[in-house]
């Protein structure tokens, strides 16, 4: 999408008070997909030990969304989305990487793998998410 590139989309999540809440960046931007990554914080866990449900699924749900607007253009929002949770996640950064899987003309099915990313780099999948992002243009 013309306009759109990594350092665009970076601007976008900044705007989003709940993201810098969480302090999720965009690492991956642009031809149908998305990468965006949450480091493990204390603060984000859950009782168990692991962290919190709600922070995959913030992840899946933005990362699903960024990955629509490469194809849909900026103005997006998400239409719905469900997330499979596989296993705990744990280490120190969850990596959401989504990919259009379809775009229409007014919306996009997009999907997204989880990853829990321990202190050697290794990836453990621990959640798959797949959503619907609709056209916010008016027509």
């Amino acid at each position: 999408m013309p306009g759109l590139d990594l350092e665009v989309a970076r601007k976008i999540l900044e705007s989003q008070p709940f993201s810098r809440l969480l302090q999720a960046r965009i690492t991956g931007f642009g031809g149908g997909e998305a990468v965006l990554e949450v480091d493990i914080r204390e603060e984000l866990h859950q009782q168990n030990g692991y962290l919190h449900g709600g922070v995959l699924a913030y992840a899946a749900d933005n990362s699903i969304t960024f990955a629509a607007g490469t194809t849909l253009g900026p103005a997006v929002l998400t239409g719905g989305f469900s997330v499979q949770y596989i296993r705990p996640a744990t280490g120190r950064t969850l990596v959401a990487r989504a990919a259009v899987v379809h775009t229409g003309r007014r919306q996009a099915v997009v999907r997204c793998d989880l990853y829990a990313v321990n202190t050697d780099g290794e990836e453990t999948l621990c959640a798959v998410a797949q959503g619907t992002v609709l056209s916010a243009q008016q027509s």
